[in-house]
């Protein structure tokens, strides 16, 4: 993360941040990497909104969005940092303005544009972390490749009918061995084939989810950025809504990948 010269807050910001503030984890200085820190969010949907909407609210200095689509009334069931007045309108211009009206000290970025393998590496390697919340798997893997590459963290998260799933990755990093810490096509070697995996329209979502899992991403973020807690690396988080239930599986590099 950015460790460049402490940005002091303002008086108003002490105010706006003060239950950060008094936490002994976070404090002042925590306050501080927030506010120097620059986050990329793939996507304004679903998990992109909760994600936007708490960092904003947390005091990230920066946020980045990289999403092509404009705002549908079927997008509203799940993502709530839209509304029906933001119907036709770009989803970066609505997240922004959105966002203006809860922080105003968060600069926002507008990239209004489908992350392809043409600019996917310039966007990443702007930014000191990286947040996924797209919705189809040509663009995680794509994502990743990208953070790894650039070495980024990278929280990515992904939902079914009533599942979620959420890791962090920083694969160009080692453990506290020694040992490489793995990668996304280490608990994702492949994509499955084109057609197995029904998309969002086709299958259906519960909106509160996109809720459960995008607020899940922006605390592991937030732990990354403040250097606080164990970020979910080499921690795959699984939620089942329906049975209320949360469970958690460890992987690790796979040895051929680490030779």
């Amino acid at each position: 993360m950015n460790e460049s010269r402490p940005d002091p807050l303002t008086p108003e910001e002490l105010e706006r941040y003060a239950r950060h503030i008094v936490l002994p984890e976070i404090g002042g200085p925590g306050q501080q990497k927030l506010k120097r820190a620059r986050v990329l969010v793939i996507g304004a949907g679903g998990l992109g909104a909760p994600v936007l909407e708490y960092l904003a609210a947390a005091g990230v200095g920066t946020l980045g969005i990289v999403d092509d689509d404009i705002v549908s009334v079927s997008n509203l069931q799940r993502q709530v940092i839209h509304d029906t007045r933001a119907v036709g309108k770009a989803k970066v211009d609505s997240a922004a303005e959105t966002i203006g009206r809860i922080n105003p000290h968060v600069a926002v970025e507008r990239h209004h544009v489908r992350l392809d393998a043409g600019n996917a590496a310039e966007l990443v390697s702007a930014y000191d972390l990286v947040i996924d919340g797209s919705d189809n798997f040509d663009t995680r893997y794509l994502v990743a490749d990208a953070c790894a590459a650039a070495g980024k963290p990278l929280v990515a998260a992904a939902v079914g009918r009533f599942d979620g799933s959420l890791t962090v990755l920083k694969p160009f990093e080692n453990g506290p061995e020694g040992e490489p810490l793995p990668s996304y096509r280490d608990l994702f070697p492949e994509p499955p084939p084109a057609g197995l995996v029904p998309s969002c329209a086709e299958a259906g979502v519960l909106g509160a989810l996109t809720g459960v899992m995008g607020t899940l991403q922006a605390m592991e973020a937030i732990k990354l950025i403040a250097g606080i807690g164990e970020p979910l690396i080499g921690r795959l988080l699984l939620y089942d809504a329906l049975g209320a239930r949360f469970d958690v599986m460890r992987y690790r590099a796979r040895r051929e990948a680490a030779e």
